[in-house]
């Protein structure tokens, strides 16, 4: 009998392992060239942080539940100031887009359909409690002014545009979508007036398209066009008005803000009454109320509301006596004075001497131009020394010899007679044309060229004679004419032509060379007699990015928190303050940073606006530039975009190009963040304010040097091979000597340097690195930094 410890189990030759199915896609051959070209990554089968490993199940679930926590905190803490009994009440901006509709008309709308009583006027502020949920709506109604507009919507949560079904939006109303969303908006929402009008009905659902079509190009999250006098479209806007949660604009909740409600002038202070919003309001920091400037606070207090739902009539009476009025917040010792400048030192810095004389006047210690930090030839003598006429001597006679001849007799020399030059052999040049010689690379040797006289010459041993003053005014009047007819080339913008009887070293006293515009060093005290008076006074900011993530981190901590009724006591308030205050146009006090009230060299980049029709916009044009909650008339520098080099020079331009990027500098004050920037032109009327450009705040930097670039251009009077006689780019001696440093370029690339001056009208001798062209130009570049100009706040 058998054990029954005994296990039973198959034999190994029963288990056959079969081979898997491949079809004829899996053959070495496709799998070879179906991963060809590919690089086995390590790195990307390795996961490199804890995000990236495989997580459980219950992993997953605590991630997504923590998510969701986070966001649930987001939405509270941004609705926070919309809840509760004394909540602030959501601002709501009403533009109309086209000049036959009516904000007034479209919130008298909006608040019937929800039978909500209420007297709304044609144009200001009217506040509204909405009992169905709970929340309270600040209207601001506006009508089609620019400037009421953009103040309006620039502090709203929400905006409404207003369209007409009868009209387009004209120039004036784009316009105004243009400029409301370069200065930052928060949630938008879009109406439709006089739809009933259209006849047949059936057309009205393709007018509600087009028009949604039309506001959905500026701002592509609109997705309804809503009726006003329909019953059921009215109450679900006041619905996504009252539940929704307002995005916000970056810059403006990172400081504080008021619309303003009540204004008064009481014991030499002005008082301000409104609604905090955005960051804490403090007492320490300065206040700003465009149009008017910058003030300091004496004490906010509490300011008791008389419209409260939840109070009875005898707690309004209490709550409006003066005995219930409580200071929340007074300045300090630490609060920010007035001063837009540094304090003068008393002991003042003293220019150099070799840099204090005027830009008219040559100085009697530089005999040669700046290039880079140095000026060359310090010690040679050759500026001071009388010029010599040379002799007409025998070719061979050398200078002992020459010292025999008398000046003035001609001992048969036949240069500059009237024989004919003897036959020379020509020198040929075996080196290898290469691809910036252009055509004239891949032609023969050429000889001598001398206004189209081709003949053989010594450039070892030459003389040469001046022509007379009429004939060289003569060839001058008949040269440019000539260049006249390529005014339109913007290949040289910057070229400029000297007369022949202003001195060039006098001239351009202020210009220096720079071998590398953005690594050649700039000497900045050679700037010191030009620069502006104050300049040394001005704010200067090292860490511009440190310091601004500071002073926001600042502004997160203390102050009367948001949602909070205040009365504002300005201690140098004015009384043209109140007289200011009209329904129309609405008034919003800006808190401050630390520090905004500095003066300082500030940058902005500004890319100009190609729906610009007016006149081309210059360098020092006046322009009023919204920047933030600041609005400034200015007259700034423009220059090119992109950064710049180790030493910190931009190149100045003329001109804001259209489509273009450039980056515009004035002295202002100081902003902290990416603000954005918006620049007009405004003419005669109300409606006259064309869009020229929009940007953003870069920063605040002194040591920028805007470099203002010139280009002096010669002609190409005589070419023998690499050797070129160049005329019309200096007209005396003295001028070559003094700019002899620079170096050469042609507009075909060449580079080369002057050898040697040639008589006593400005014509030299330069030597290029190869043979030129007759048709080229040669040109030397000069710079000199121009320093930006001050602004002024904004008036009408």
């Amino acid at each position: 009998m058998v054990s029954s410890s005994v296990h039973h189990h198959h034999r190994s030759t029963t288990k056959s392992s079969n081979k898997p199915f491949k079809s004829r896609h899996s053959t070495k051959s496709s799998l070879k060239a179906k991963n060809k070209g590919k690089v086995d990554d390590p790195s990307a089968i390795s996961r490199k942080n804890h995000h990236q490993q495989v997580m459980s199940k219950i992993e997953r679930r605590n991630k997504a539940r923590q998510l969701q926590q986070t966001k649930s905190k987001d939405v509270e803490r941004e609705t926070r100031v919309f809840r509760g009994r004394d909540a602030a009440p959501r601002i709501v901006a009403v533009v109309p887009l086209c000049s036959d509709v009516s904000s007034a008309m479209t919130v008298k709308a909006l608040i019937a359909s929800l039978d909500i009583e209420g007297e709304c006027p044609e144009a200001g502020i009217f506040t509204t409690w909405v009992e169905r949920f709970k929340q309270k709506i600040q209207w601001i109604i506006l009508k089609r002014d620019m400037l009421a507009v953009l103040d309006g919507c620039k502090a709203a949560d929400f905006v409404l545009f207003v369209l007409s079904a009868n009209q387009e939006v004209d120039p004036f109303g784009e316009g105004i979508i243009r400029g409301i969303e370069a200065q930052g908006i928060s949630n938008t929402h879009t109406v439709v007036q006089h739809l009933e009008t259209i006849e047949p009905a059936k057309r009205r659902p393709d007018v509600k398209k087009s028009l949604l079509s039309y506001i959905s190009h500026f701002f592509p999250t609109t997705i309804k066009i809503h009726e006003t006098d329909s019953a059921q479209e009215a109450p679900n806007l006041i619905r996504s008005l009252c539940t929704s949660t307002p995005k916000g604009v970056h810059w403006r909740d990172d400081r504080s803000y008021m619309v303003v409600e009540e204004v008064r002038y009481e014991d030499e202070q002005l008082v301000i009454g409104g609604v905090v919003r955005g960051r804490g309001l403090k007492a320490d920091r300065l206040v700003h109320i465009q149009g008017f400037g910058d003030f300091q606070i004496e004490k906010i207090c509490t300011y008791p509301s008389t419209t409260s739902r939840h109070t009875n009539a005898d707690e309004m009476a209490v709550d409006g006596s003066p005995s219930a009025i409580q200071v929340l917040e007074v300045p300090t010792s630490e609060q920010e004075d007035l001063t837009e400048l540094a304090p003068e030192e008393e002991c003042m810095q003293d220019v150099a001497d070799t840099v204090s004389e005027a830009g008219t006047t040559m100085s009697e210690s530089r005999k040669g131009v700046l290039l880079d930090d140095h000026h060359y030839f310090e010690d040679d003598e050759y500026v001071k020394q009388a010029y010599e006429i040379p002799k007409q001597l025998p070719p061979g006679t050398s200078k002992y010899q020459a010292a025999w001849y008398l000046d003035g007799e001609d001992y048969g020399s036949d240069v500059g007679g009237d024989s004919e030059p003897e036959d020379e052999e020509i020198e040929i040049d075996e080196t290898k044309a290469r691809p910036e010689d252009g055509m004239e690379g891949l032609a023969g040797p050429s000889a001598t060229t001398v206004a189209g006289t081709v003949y053989g010459d010594d450039t070892k041993s030459e003389m040469f004679l001046d022509p007379s003053p009429d004939q060289e005014f003569a060839q001058i009047v008949a040269f440019r004419n000539r260049e006249a007819e390529l005014a339109e080339d913007r290949e040289f913008p910057d070229e400029v032509e000297l007369q022949p009887n202003v001195l060039a070293r006098e001239r351009l006293a202020r210009y220096r060379g720079l071998k590398s515009l953005r690594s050649s060093k700039w000497e900045t005290s050679e700037d010191r007699p030009w620069q502006p008076e104050d300049w040394d006074r001005l704010a200067q900011i090292q860490d511009y990015r440190g310091m601004k993530n500071r002073v926001i981190n600042e502004a997160l901590i203390g102050g009367v928190q948001a949602a909070t009724r205040v009365l504002v006591y300005l201690r140098n308030g004015s009384p043209e303050v109140v007289q200011a205050f009209k329904p129309e146009r609405p008034m919003v006090l800006w808190g401050l940073l630390r520090h905004e009230h500095k003066q300082a060299v500030v940058n902005v980049s500004i890319t100009a606006s190609t729906d610009y029709q007016g006149e081309a916009v210059k360098s020092k044009d006046e322009l009023i530039i919204q920047i933030g909650p600041r609005r400034l008339h200015v007259n700034p520098l423009y220059s090119t975009a992109g950064g710049t080099g180790p030493n910190n020079v931009a190149k100045f331009e003329r001109f804001l190009i259209p489509g273009r990027t450039s980056v515009a500098t004035f002295v202002g004050p100081v902003t902290w963040g990416n603000v954005p920037v918006v620049a007009w032109k405004r003419g005669d009327g109300e409606t006259d304010w064309e869009l020229v450009g929009q940007g953003t705040f870069l920063g605040v930097d002194r040591d920028r040097v805007v470099a203002k670039r010139i280009v002096l251009t010669g002609h190409p009077f005589k070419i023998h091979k690499r050797v070129v006689t160049v005329r019309y780019m200096f007209f005396n001696r003295e001028d070559v000597e003094w700019f002899k440093a620079m170096p050469l370029y042609t507009r075909r690339g060449r580079s080369g340097f002057i050898k040697e001056s040639l008589g006593t009208h400005g014509y030299f001798k330069a030597t290029f690195d190869g043979r030129i062209n007759p048709q080229d130009a040669v040109a030397i570049s000069l710079y000199k930094r121009v320093f930006p100009r001050g602004s002024t706040e904004f008036t009408e």
